[in-house]
């Protein structure tokens, strides 16, 4: 079952055009939809998730219209806000037994097999009787993740899930997530490059509600061969340097800064050629110097 949005526009009241003409097609498995904040990623995300009324365009789960059957996704959906509120009082197995009771589980036992087999796929088993209130960030998402797989949803929404989290919670998150993706369209919105170079197969771009670039992450990075080169210099030179070229990131090293370009001839100069990652897609995606003609593949 694949997810299919076609020139989806939406505008709030204040002016701000917060999609324009997005269009998308969304396979099963991990789909990373990567761009700053402001980009238009969550808006994007609740609409999908029937939270939202799109001004214009079309959205199909399958055979499911997205905008016009809403009851009929919210059987087959999952959503993992980027922040959602829990009882700090409740007990991670009475809280996920009155969630599944909401989703229409009422047979006792057969609810007992589905709250237990959740805990068990989020490892929160050994913590179940815990309150949420003492959970850590990482386990407070997990038991997002538990709530959100209630009824066996084909299309798995999660939005900016790893922000905040330490690196051993953030690890056990995206292991988490990628074994969710065998199964649905898993899409996994998020501002964080390494989120997507390391979970998702396809991949797209935002930014100012538009879609940049839609490519395989692996097929985009193999479009920058031979395009990156990096150089050190001292902070002060920066400027100058920006005049004669075209700068996509800086990083401290050092006390001095790592500078990337993007160019397609050897600058001179001191540059030497690195092999581009998908940091470097984003950044000369954002840049404007990596079009969509310059993929080899696209979604």
């Amino acid at each position: 079952m694949a997810l299919q949005i076609t020139n989806l526009s939406k505008t709030y009241s204040n002016g701000v055009q917060a999609l324009k003409n997005v269009t998308l097609s969304i396979p099963k498995g991990m789909f990373g939809l990567l761009g700053p904040n402001g980009a238009g990623k969550s808006t994007l995300m609740r609409i999908l998730a029937t939270l939202q009324e799109p001004d214009e365009g079309l959205v199909h789960l399958g055979d499911i219209d997205v905008v016009n059957q809403k009851e009929e996704v919210r059987k087959t959906l999952g959503y993992l806000p980027q922040e959602f509120g829990v009882y700090p009082k409740a007990r991670a197995e009475d809280l996920l037994d009155y969630f599944a009771v909401l989703k229409g589980t009422t047979i006792r036992k057969a609810r007992k097999e589905v709250v237990e087999a959740l805990l068990r796929q989020t490892n929160l088993w050994e913590v179940r009787r815990q309150k949420l209130g003492g959970f850590s960030g990482g386990m407070r998402q997990r038991f997002g993740v538990a709530v959100a797989l209630l009824g066996n949803p084909k299309l798995l929404i999660v939005d900016e899930p790893t922000a905040g989290l330490d690196p051993a919670e953030r690890v056990r998150f995206l292991n988490l997530l990628s074994e969710l993706g065998e199964n649905s369209v898993v899409i996994l919105s998020t501002h964080i490059v390494e989120d997507v170079s390391e979970l998702c197969t396809t991949m797209a771009i935002i930014n100012k509600g538009q879609i940049l670039l839609k490519a395989e992450p692996l097929k985009a990075v193999e479009g920058l061969q031979g395009h990156i080169w990096r150089k050190l210099i001292e902070k002060h030179t920066l400027p100058y340097l920006e005049q004669e070229h075209q700068v996509i990131s800086t990083k401290l090293l050092s006390g001095r800064t790592m500078v990337h370009i993007y160019s397609q001839e050897a600058p001179g100069h001191g540059f030497e050629l690195v092999e581009p990652d998908l940091e470097d897609v984003y950044f000369s995606t954002m840049a404007g110097y990596y079009s969509f003609s310059q993929t080899k593949e696209t979604v």
